[in-house]
């Protein structure tokens, strides 16, 4: 497995891609890291998800793209994130009004990183001959919640979203928006015992794209904030689905 750092639309990204000879592309798998952690933090998902299908690589692009904040001056060196989060009064001090602020509003920071995004997948569509309607967008906590803002946004509709412990934010833009977008695939898995977003705030999110009409897998497990090894193999269905 070679991993290549390249950048596209202006997001340092790791990219996991054997083409066959003269064969493109069939899908682009995009998955976004956490608050706080590495940029390849995800890169780690690529040889299990090989496992499940050796030949992913070949028919698929996989693009880890890393957040364009860097947490080394808060504490987090090699850390980074897609908008800023008072993390300890979130996890250590939350009250119910900052608890429904943050469903209801738009983190500051979320616009500029869905900019980034949407250019990423633009120059990602290009360069492999790729429409938009042929990517998987996904992620893990805060890189959940910046690619269900994206999916929702995009022109098209994407080929898919996987939501690994996500949740409700920006409700306000977020449930016109999942009305209007309708049939949306969904991924979604969260931790019944989710120390850092509660199990509820993902059930949220899961409610809303049942509401708007998505197809849902939705994977409760009994765990905390991760991404547990049966969840992989539901990411690895998911993508083999929709490569056919």
């Amino acid at each position: 497995m070679q991993v290549q750092k390249i950048g596209l639309g202006g997001l340092t990204s790791y990219v996991v891609h054997e083409p066959a000879a003269g064969q493109p592309p069939r899908l682009a798998v995009v998955l976004c890291h956490g608050y706080g952690a590495m940029g390849t933090d995800l890169v780690g998902l690529v040889r299990p998800l090989l496992i499940a299908d050796p030949e992913l690589a070949a028919k698929a692009v996989l693009i880890f793209p890393a957040a364009p904040l860097d947490l080394t001056e808060q504490g987090m060196a090699g850390g980074r994130a897609w908008w800023h989060i008072d993390l300890d009064r979130f996890i250590n001090r939350p009250t119910a009004e900052l608890l429904d602020k943050f469903r209801r509003a738009a983190p500051a920071g979320l616009a500029e990183s869905r900019q980034l995004l949407l250019s990423l997948i633009e120059a990602a569509a290009k360069q492999y001959g790729l429409s938009a309607d042929r990517f998987v967008l996904g992620g893990f906590s805060q890189g959940a919640m910046l690619t269900t803002d994206v999916a929702l946004r995009l022109p098209v509709t994407p080929a898919g979203l996987a939501v690994l412990s996500g949740a409700l934010i920006n409700e306000a833009e977020w449930r016109p928006l999942a009305m209007k977008r309708g049939g949306l695939t969904v991924l979604q898995s969260h931790g019944r015992h989710d120390s850092i977003l509660p199990f509820p705030m993902g059930a949220a999110l899961r409610d809303l794209f049942l509401e708007a009409g998505a197809e849902v897998d939705f994977q409760a497990f009994l765990g905390d904030h991760e991404i547990p090894s049966p969840v992989v193999s539901r990411l690895a269905a998911l993508i083999a689905r929709l490569l056919v």
